[in-house]
């Protein structure tokens, strides 16, 4: 068996990559120390004072910009060489807000009241941009924070890449043929007083021994069973850890959850949480010389009456993992529901690993490698004992067992953020996989034992550059690769953040055999055909309206206009239910038909 994941960092890293590290670490202290040499505000043409942080750089503000730029910008400017028009790089740090904006209104009546930075233009590329006077006032706020995002990426990049694609799947997702008629569940108690009210992340089904049990998890550390349309405490997680802590936010605080498949005999389940940074030593650290912002915890509860409404009962520490960041930790914890006993998978338990940011922070070499955790999807036996560290057990079947340069662990990496992992129940077997991009595209994938799906070399089915600019995509290069690509994709003028979702199998005809998903922030929901969804394809999207209360209606209309914060669960029965941080509601999909017609 590999041990090399417990011993200290620097052993199970190449001398290559460790003299990498090196290098990454003298190249950073120099930039920190020009930067903080530099800090003299710019002055644009007419010797106004830039100030290049009152953009507005949101989720959907970016997501509306990138829209509208696409529509009218694009045609003539990209962000790292000049077209029919100027290359952007830049220019919200080297030209004031206010000139862009009334350059951008009309530029003709700027030229010809003699503003010298827009004769020079004129002069350079002998032609007028046209106006915009068309557009309103937020509608010119979302363009240039978008603008301002994606310009100071290229300007800070390493590496001038040519060839940046901003718009990279171009086909829109066409508007709804179908809609999912929703009723109000529950809501969960507020956790805050502030939005997000309740950080609802998961929902599980059991079939109990006197019916189905429903649980939701609270990031901020409440574990609830929603019993009669309420939510009550299960377990307060936050009182019964020490160190737990759910701050920076960003998917921090109770991650994620399960139950053992013999839940309701042996009364073991599973919880993800975070702690501070070096609470105690990891069982897979990072240097001492790389800075790391807070752990992540494997934990096994056992409860000592599993029919009981709330627990009591002992925990077991099961596996700790440093990060570099605060952002894309411990994601999906799971049992594959199709296993039974005497069949391979049956009680492994499954754990999506995020890269921690790493890729971007300037430590690409622990993603892509199945020599570390980060960026990957575990596969674990928590009876088993023949880990490095004792406390769980490493499946012989798994890909990368005895390979002295792997993990164990391991069954598949090359995730930025494996945010949910599902089976289809119906047949087919094929494992989801979600895993949310850096700021192009967004994926699905079929989880394949032993794939890499190439992150932070891939984004989608586009290349990805750490050096470059980070906010967009390049086209993949002619040679080769070893990669696995999504099956499903969707690019950032359509929604922000995958969230991973199900393949329906409860009782609606029209919904039958579809894999049913959104997006995070904005809650927009999608499907596609599961048969459609094949290897080295990707198959079509298409999006589903939503009605409540007899009235065609959107979860971000129902969140007040706020981050939606979507997530999806299903019940034992393959039933979909929707619930939304924002407010803290969770809703059950009770119909699907046409858009426009009756039920």
């Amino acid at each position: 068996m590999n041990n090399s994941a417990f011993r200290p960092f620097s052993t199970c890293l190449p001398s290559s990559i460790l003299q990498q590290v090196r290098i990454l670490l003298m190249y950073a202290l120099l930039i920190l120390s020009l930067s903080n040499c530099n800090q003299s505000k710019k002055n644009d043409k007419e010797g106004e004072v830039v100030v290049p942080d009152d953009y507005d750089t949101a989720e959907l503000t970016i997501q509306r910009g990138m829209a509208l730029f696409n529509q009218h910008c694009a045609s003539c400017h990209n962000f790292n060489e000049a077209a029919i028009g100027p290359n952007l790089a830049g220019v919200t740090t080297n030209v004031s807000k206010d000139w862009l904006i009334q350059f951008i209104r009309n530029p003709q009546e700027r030229i010809e009241s003699g503003d010298d930075r827009a004769n020079e233009l004129y002069a350079k590329y002998k032609t007028y941009m046209p106006s915009f006077e068309v557009l309103k006032n937020n509608e010119l706020e979302d363009i240039l924070g978008f603008v301002h995002k994606f310009s100071e990426a290229e300007r800070k990049s390493r590496k001038k890449r040519p060839g940046g694609i901003i718009d990279p799947i171009p086909e829109k997702i066409p508007e709804p043929e179908l809609a999912l008629v929703i009723e109000e569940f529950c809501t969960v108690p507020p956790s805050s007083d502030t939005t997000p009210k309740a950080r609802i992340n998961k929902l599980v089904a059991r079939a109990g021994q006197q019916g189905e049990r429903l649980f939701i998890a609270d990031l901020r550390g409440t574990l609830y069973e929603l019993v009669n349309g309420q939510a009550t405490v299960f377990f307060d997680i936050d009182k019964a850890l020490t160190d737990f802590i759910n701050h920076p936010g960003w998917g921090t605080g109770l991650g994620s959850f399960d139950f053992h498949p013999e839940f309701e005999k042996n009364g073991l389940f599973y919880t993800t949480h975070t702690e501070p940074s070096r609470t105690v030593i990891a069982d897979f650290p990072i240097p001492d010389s790389i800075p790391t912002k807070l752990q992540w915890v494997l934990t096994e509860w056992e409860m000592k009456n599993p029919v009981t409404s709330k627990f009591t009962g002992k925990k077991r520490e099961v596996l700790r993992a440093d990060m570099v960041s605060g952002a894309h930790g411990f994601q999906e914890l799971t049992f594959n529901p199709l296993a039974q006993k005497g069949d391979a998978d049956y009680g492994l338990l499954y754990l999506g690993v995020g890269d921690g940011a790493a890729a971007l922070a300037g430590y690409p070499f622990l993603c892509d490698n199945a020599g570390v955790i980060w960026g990957s999807v575990v596969r674990i036996d928590p009876l088993g004992r023949n880990s490095a560290n004792g406390k769980y057990g490493i499946p012989q079947d798994n890909p990368f067992v005895d390979d002295p340069d792997k993990l164990d662990e391991i069954w598949s990496y090359g995730f930025r953020n494996p945010h949910r992992i599902s089976w289809d129940t119906n047949g087919s077997k094929k494992v989801f996989v979600t895993n949310i991009g850096q700021h192009s595209v967004e994926e699905v994938n079929l989880l394949k034992k032993g794939a890499n799906y190439g992150w932070p070399f891939r984004e989608g089915t586009f290349l990805f550059d750490t050096e470059a600019n980070t906010e967009i995509v390049y086209p993949l290069p002619e040679e080769e690769d070893d990669f696995e690509y999504p099956v499903i994709q969707f690019d950032h003028d359509e929604g922000n953040a995958v969230s991973g979702g199900f393949v329906y199998a409860g009782n609606l005809t029209m919904l039958k055999n579809k894999y049913v998903f959104g997006d995070i922030p904005g809650g927009t929901l999608f499907y596609a055909d599961v048969s459609e969804v094949v290897e080295g394809a990707q198959a079509r999207i298409y999006k589903l309206g939503l009605e409540l209360d007899g009235k065609s209606t959107t979860l971000n209309a129902l969140s007040s206009g706020q981050r939606v914060d979507l997530r999806l669960g299903i019940d034992t029965s393959g039933e979909l239910f929707l619930f939304t941080k924002s407010n803290g509601a969770v809703y059950k999909v009770v119909g699907c038909k046409p858009v426009g017609s009756a039920l």
